[in-house]
């Protein structure tokens, strides 16, 4: 038996910060595009984007990580609990 906890994908995201609201406006060549309302001030389209995120798969915030790119539009996120296809079934809702 595996414990889904085990997963743990990678996602490439494009942001565009200070849109009128979150959402994802589609994936091009791999790459999610995704507006999110927060400005990219310490941090907080980051965190609004790990919020969207959460919300959006249905994870916990914990389970989501910028681990490439904090301070540009061009990120990759970790997710934990999730494999590749799930995720992309889930964004794509």
């Amino acid at each position: 038996m595996t414990d889904s906890k085990a997963k743990t994908s990678r996602l490439t995201v494009k942001v565009t910060p200070n849109a009128g609201r979150n959402e994802i406006t589609g994936c091009k060549e791999g790459v999610w595009q995704i507006k999110i309302g927060a400005p990219p001030d310490k941090g907080k389209a980051n965190k609004e984007l790990a919020d969207y995120l959460a919300e959006r798969l249905d994870i916990r915030k914990a389970d989501i990580r910028v681990i490439i790119g904090q301070a540009s539009r061009n990120k990759v996120i970790e997710i934990e609990g999730l494999g590749r296809e799930e995720i992309e079934k889930r964004l794509s809702q």
